[in-house]
């Protein structure tokens, strides 16, 4: 996968650096956050976010629900911004999560938001943006200049820093053990050879990513750099999701790209491949056990699970460049696409 370094492959390699300077910089307002979070007894969490920072929600969601056992969900900026609704969240936090922190949805769902009681916490790459400023607390991203329209840095610290956040709040040992791995693991999993995978997608008109629990943020990711920045339809699916329904168009080669991590859900993502070999998928998979069918893409075996999701959108990035080069496109400027995109 060498051959001309794009920004997006430039700062997608400086996930390593971003979430190491990130980890040590955020120290205390994590420490902040987590105590405010357990002062009011938060009994809700909410998320705020569109594109790649929706996709980064999902994956805080899984993780929130396992480990805090905390009902979590996604808020509609329209809600807001449209139809002007204020909702009564009194022991709520909310957790906006934006690159800019200038889309005017955004603004108005987060004004909402702390106008019926949550906390809102931002986690945005600006640290002068409209968003950082109507915080309750920020928690910087601190990824730097991206420039390439396809976020991959940000991305990556958006995981680092929810992971940081929970790990504070709910004094999981586990989670801050695996934090202190992320750094140099994302510098292996940049280096790994995914080019496997190029043959069977370079002509391709669709694809499923299927993963299962905090993989699935990850999984949404990847199906939209697809679109981004190969310009072919992809659609991601939660393991459980895609036999209602998704699995009736995967026939004779339809390619699908199969993720699993480490977990309690990794066997029925195993079970899940046998399927697709069944219905002649073009079967990809990464981070499934050996012996599984499909062609399998290399993986850290040896990273610490709850840090492998974020490890494969890694290894991904670089093989999304490689195939976006491949097709004849240019990765950085997407036909039609901005790097702010101002929601209404």
């Amino acid at each position: 996968m060498n051959g001309p370094r794009t920004r997006m492959f430039l700062e997608a390699a400086e996930a390593g650096a971003v979430v190491a300077r990130q980890l040590a910089a955020n120290a205390g307002a994590v420490s902040r956050a987590a105590g405010l979070m357990k002062a009011r007894e938060t009994d809700l969490l909410l998320t705020l976010a569109r594109g790649s920072s929706d996709n980064a929600a999902t994956f805080l969601r899984y993780w929130v629900e396992q480990r805090a056992g905390l009902p979590t969900g996604s808020f509609s900026p329209s809600t807001a911004s449209v139809y002007g609704v204020t909702p009564a969240l009194a022991r709520a936090a909310a957790v906006a999560v934006s690159q800019s922190g200038r889309s005017p949805d955004l603004l108005a769902a987060a004004e909402r938001l702390r106008a019926g009681g949550a906390l809102l916490l931002a986690l945005v790459n600006d640290e002068t943006s409209p968003l950082a400023a109507s915080a309750d607390l920020l928690l910087p991203l601190h990824a730097g200049p991206e420039r390439s329209v396809a976020a991959t840095k940000s991305f990556i610290a958006s995981l680092s820093a929810m992971l940081h956040l929970l790990s504070a709040w709910h004094g999981d040992a586990e989670l801050a053990r695996a934090l202190v791995a992320l750094p140099s693991a994302l510098d292996r999993a940049f280096e790994l050879d995914w080019s496997a995978a190029l043959p069977r997608l370079v002509g391709a008109e669709h694809l499923y990513v299927v993963a299962r629990g905090p993989a699935l943020g990850v999984a949404q990711e990847m199906a939209l750099k697809v679109k981004e920045t190969c310009g072919f339809h992809a659609e991601a699916f939660s393991a459980a999701e895609v036999k209602h329904g998704p699995m009736a168009l995967v026939r004779d080669g339809f390619p699908v790209l199969l993720l699993g991590q480490q977990d309690e859900a990794l066997e029925s993502v195993r079970e899940l491949a046998g399927l697709f070999e069944a219905n002649r998928a073009t079967l990809m998979t990464a981070g499934l056990p050996k012996g599984a069918p499909g062609i399998a893409l290399p993986v850290l075996e040896d990273a610490p699970a709850a840090i492998q999701p974020i490890l494969l959108a890694q290894s991904f990035y670089r093989l999304a460049n490689s195939l976006s080069l491949a097709r004849g496109r240019d990765p950085d400027t997407p036909p039609g696409l901005r790097k702010v995109t101002e929601t209404l």
